[in-house]
């Protein structure tokens, strides 16, 4: 199991980004959350097994239709206890 926390700057916000990172975290069996910053970037906490992680993290660089991601910074944290893939809104 690997967790990864990123900040994801770029056009992100009000372009159905985090819609567009639940639905690909839940295809590929990522648990984790993702919200609005509000410097206009997006954070997300993902969490799954590092081989579904990879294409997840590829599709997130990739972006929603009307998105345009310029760059992410990436941590690596210790795994912990998620249960869903949520769009949190504080």
């Amino acid at each position: 199991m690997k967790r990864m926390h990123l900040i994801v700057h770029g056009r992100v916000q009000g372009v159905g980004f985090r819609y567009y990172t639940q639905k690909v975290a839940q295809e590929h069996g990522i648990l984790g959350w993702v919200k609005n910053r509000s410097d206009a970037t997006v954070e997300i906490d993902a969490q799954g097994p590092a081989e579904m992680l990879e294409p997840f993290l590829k599709a997130v660089q990739k972006g929603s239709p009307a998105s345009k991601v310029s760059r992410i910074q990436r941590e690596q944290r210790n795994p912990t206890h998620f249960h869903t893939f949520e769009i949190r809104y504080d």
